[in-house]
């Protein structure tokens, strides 16, 4: 057996394990988990093949030239603006803005912007501020971004300039 195999075997069996124990603690708990999981699959079934769909169409309708020139090594400081903002406005749960990422980084984005999307997509979403402005003040919303944003770009950077170093690439 490789490596992969006895990690996953290890997984499995320690999984395996804590649902037992909770099973002896709680023998309500594995069926709720199971609903809960259910729940949960369902949830992205209806939102993952439009996603999917939407990102063919980037694929297909958006030139490789744009994304370069916009949030590629051409971009500067701006592509990360462009990242926040499209991070901000990316609707769904955080495993809608995966797909998006290889998909911009497929057609040329930097690995720096695409970890500032990535981020920003879960902290600057419209709908999330808009919640959290009317119910925290829209001080806290301002404080908040002012801290947040700068953090997540320069994170952003040093991740993509830490991976550069070591020739990182994304694989198809």
């Amino acid at each position: 057996m490789n490596r992969k195999t006895i990690s996953l075997t290890v997984i499995i069996i320690i999984c395996m394990g804590a649902l037992a124990a909770l099973f002896v603690l709680d023998p309500e708990a594995p069926g709720a988990i199971g609903r809960i999981f259910a729940s949960n699959i369902l949830s992205m079934l209806k939102i993952l093949p439009f996603v999917f769909i939407l990102i063919a169409l980037f694929d297909v309708w958006v030139n490789r030239e744009i994304i370069e020139r916009h949030l590629g090594e051409e971009g500067g400081a701006v592509s990360f603006l462009w990242a926040v903002l499209l991070g901000g406005t990316t609707v769904g749960p955080m495993i809608v803005c995966l797909p998006v990422a290889a998909a911009l980084y497929k057609k040329g984005a930097r690995l720096t912007v695409i970890f500032t999307y990535i981020a920003a997509s879960t902290v600057v979403r419209v709908p999330m501020t808009l919640f959290e402005s009317s119910y925290l003040g829209v001080k806290f919303t301002i404080i908040r971004y002012a801290v947040s944003l700068p953090l997540i770009i320069g994170t952003s950077v040093l991740m993509g300039r830490g991976l550069q170093k070591k020739n990182y690439e994304i694989k198809e």
